[in-house]
């Protein structure tokens, strides 16, 4: 009976494992894939501040600013 209850536990063990690295391959491909999708978004966003916003010589940032009432 002994014999049996280490095969169960070592067969849980490999399905654990295998399953562990299946998640994380799948989480971290997500991610990357946020982040990109983010990170596209963030610049579109940015070149459409800068050519309908923005004064002349102001940052994005700056007419984000004032856009969005937080001037100082």
């Amino acid at each position: 009976m002994t014999k049996l209850a280490n095969m169960v536990e070592k067969i849980s063990e490999s399905v654990t494992e295998g399953y562990q690295k299946i998640e994380d391959g799948v989480v971290g491909g997500y991610k990357k894939i946020e982040d990109g999708v983010v990170d596209g978004f963030n610049k579109v966003s940015d070149k459409f501040v800068e050519k309908l916003f923005a004064k002349d010589g102001e940052t994005v940032e700056d007419a984000r600013k004032r856009l969005g009432g937080e001037e100082e």
